[in-house]
């Protein structure tokens, strides 16, 4: 995942390099022709669209509008079709730019995927269950979203809510050991892990809390 994510970055400075304005070519051919890999798609009606009155072409307006919200944080597909939506970039014109962005690899949804699940363990110390709701919110379809959580390890998920149990504990000294162990249970539901495996973490670290060891 981490060799296809700096792909994916590498991609994407190649191609803002490629957005900025051609030197004019030697050949007699027109300054304002784009790059090749941009030209709209051969016999597409909206190839033309508001170029005659000298208005922006829609197919450089949807490739800015993609490159500057890449630029601010990687985003799945769904979201930068979104995203071109409320800037009623017409549906084929956006298609036709997240194709090309898809092709160059700077659109890369098991990539995205990859990255998001590792920041949201890391930071947030979220399960599958909850993991998978990231997915679906960021617009991640599901064959993706299941190749991705099915490379979780589940000895490394079980360590990770131990360490959160443990971290939790520490700030609930003198309460009850069941009151301990429902709050402990509420925190690990809101993050994604199953209850069989939070319940077996919960009991072993509140009975090898030193306040409940009998002297």
């Amino acid at each position: 995942m981490t060799d296809r994510h700096d792909a994916a970055r590498a991609a994407f400075e190649a191609a803002l390099a490629a957005t900025r304005e051609p030197s004019p070519p030697a050949t007699g051919e027109p300054a304002s022709r784009r790059p090749r890999a941009w030209q709209p798609i051969p016999g597409d009606p909206e190839a033309d669209l508001q170029t005659r009155d000298g208005e922006p072409d829609a197919y450089d307006v949807a490739r800015q509008i993609v490159l500057r919200q890449l630029a601010m944080s990687p985003k799945s597909r769904q979201q930068l079709r979104d995203k071109l939506r409320t800037r009623n970039c017409p549906d084929d014109v956006a298609e036709a730019v997240l194709d090309r962005m898809t092709d160059v690899g700077l659109i890369d949804d098991e990539a995205y995927a990859g990255m998001l699940v590792r920041s949201q363990q890391a930071g947030r110390g979220l399960a599958r269950r909850a993991l998978a709701r990231e997915l679906r919110t960021k617009g991640v379809d599901d064959e993706t979203a299941k190749a991705t959580l099915d490379q979780i390890d589940p000895e490394a998920e079980r360590d990770r809510a131990a360490q959160l149990v443990a971290k939790k504990l520490r700030s609930m000294h003198g309460l009850e050991p069941l009151v301990q162990k429902r709050r402990l249970a509420g925190m690990l539901a809101r993050k994604g892990y199953p209850a069989e495996l939070a319940m077996a973490v919960i009991r072993e670290a509140v009975a090898a809390a030193p306040e409940h060891q009998r002297d």
